[in-house]
């Protein structure tokens, strides 16, 4: 009896090492298709589909492959940034899962929600766990930045027209654009369009700025709490109560924004501005309710507690490097609509440039 039952327990044990494995592979080859079919659907601007096609708009996607230069960067720097975060566990011999990508429809963001590992317990070393946390982002971006130098060396500066979408900015993607273009873009005049490796990289970092949020168990939070320790935890839920202010904030600025672009123009309506203000604003509200999910999931509102064990030198240095990293990727606006430029003729290539990287097919 004893050896069918030890025989149980051992195909128990393969099954879930083999769950163990499938899943995330499983989920990394669906967001390669959903990130896949984002990025050609990105290059066939204005294609039409049938309604139900709207989770995955076949014929806006075909051929797939156009989205290739788009997805195989982009999948790279998340991958790069998981992994950093599971090699750092496992140095450390924290138990840790292969990363597990969240794929999303095409025609939702980017083609994915970036990737979480699972940790069966977080741990209470403070050394530990801000190597564990900025591991992830530091791997991530050592791949984003020379993805977007080369993406940019590979992209065209446009004349702005109305109605263009303009991708947000960071001190080290504004300093990226001068170092390969010559000029901080856009200037009212001009933006680059980007060719869909340098909107990977620039996926990228945008994804890297949220994972570097300091609230709850973001790799922000992570990083914060191994410094701070305990305590904390009271400023976190007070930063997270506070992002709708940030949107407040970025909301009025975009408005700002919109009434320069406009004047001495008839553009500016007080709707339009509100509506291009909302959507500037609009990711700020997303990602209070994210890291409110993610807190009701877990059935905390704090991260877990560390240890009272002060942080060596080096990991204090770490922390303000990781300080450095957010404010340099900090986009508080990270998309929105400009009415800047001159009118064009429609048709024209000026007139249509701005808005190819942005455009979304149309369902029927």
């Amino acid at each position: 009896m004893s050896g069918a039952g030890g025989g149980q327990a051992e195909i128990g044990a393969t099954r879930a090492r083999a769950r163990q494995t499938l899943v995330p592979a499983a989920l990394f080859l669906l967001t390669f298709l959903t990130t896949t079919a984002s990025g050609a659907i990105q290059r066939h601007p204005g294609a039409d589909f049938p309604w139900w096609q709207l989770l995955f708009p076949v014929n806006a996607i075909r051929p797939i492959s156009d989205g290739l230069t788009y997805s195989v960067p982009l999948m790279l720097i998340l991958l790069c940034h998981e992994l950093g975060h599971t090699f750092a566990a496992r140095a450390h011999h924290v138990q840790a899962s292969w990363p597990h990508f969240i794929p999303l429809p095409p025609l939702l963001g980017f083609g994915t929600m970036g990737a979480v590992i699972g940790m069966r317990q977080v741990t209470r070393d403070r050394r530990k766990l801000i190597d564990i946390g900025a591991a992830g982002p530091l791997a991530g971006l050592i791949v984003a930045i020379p993805v977007i130098a080369y993406g940019l060396s590979l992209s065209p500066l446009v004349a702005l027209s109305p109605g263009g979408w303009i991708e947000g900015n960071s001190i080290l993607y504004a300093i990226l654009k001068v170092a390969i273009k010559g000029a901080w873009l856009p200037n009212g005049v001009e933006d680059v369009l980007l060719h869909p490796i340098a909107r990977a990289g620039w996926t990228g970092l945008l994804v890297t700025m949220i994972n570097l949020l300091p609230i709850g168990q973001l790799d922000g939070g992570h990083v914060a709490t191994a410094y701070f320790g305990n305590g904390y935890q009271r400023f976190a839920r007070r930063l997270h109560r506070a992002l709708p202010l940030v949107a407040v904030v970025v909301f009025a600025w975009a408005m700002v924004l919109v009434h320069r672009e406009t004047r001495g123009t008839d553009r500016w309506t007080i709707g339009d501005a509100a509506g291009i203000a909302t959507g500037a604003a609009f990711p700020w509200i997303v990602w209070w309710g994210m890291v409110a999910l993610v807190r009701r999931a877990s059935g905390s509102a704090d991260h877990p507690p560390v240890d009272s064990h002060p942080l060596p030198r080096s990991r204090r240095g770490l922390f303000w490097v990781m300080v450095a990293i957010f404010i340099a990727i900090l986009m508080p606006m990270p998309m929105r609509m400009s009415l800047a430029g001159a009118e064009t003729a429609p048709g024209s290539p000026s007139e249509l440039a701005p808005r190819l990287i942005h455009n979304r097919p149309v369902a029927r």
